[in-house]
């Protein structure tokens, strides 16, 4: 009974077990840069996958690219979402961050 984990208690309420890693999706290397309407009522939206990164970084990573691109933006999924057609000025920005970039779709 020595080894049972406090996971809520009414003085601290919940407790997060700081010895648990962040999650990190795996990645074959290549970002991939998509525009995408489908299920947005025919707004364009830019997605950025493939970023082995993990919460934090990814929703840092988002912020940068909002303010390149000048608009709002989200991360859903682990994917970047960034609001309109942006696909050239965020290629441009990742391959000056070393990521290799491919523009996905049509």
């Amino acid at each position: 009974m020595n080894e049972n984990k406090l996971v809520y208690s009414t003085d601290l309420g919940r407790i997060q077990n700081t010895n648990i890693a962040p999650k990190v999706k795996s990645s074959d290397g290549v970002v991939r840069i998509r525009r995408e309407t489908k299920g947005r009522k025919g707004k364009g939206v830019t997605t950025i996958s493939g970023l082995a990164l993990a919460d934090t970084e990814l929703k840092a990573m988002c912020s940068k690219l909002k303010k390149v691109c000048g608009t709002g933006g989200a991360v859903k999924d682990g994917i970047i979402e960034i609001q309109g057609d942006n696909r050239d000025k965020i290629k441009a920005s990742l391959e000056q961050l070393g990521h290799n970039v491919k523009l996905a779709g049509g």
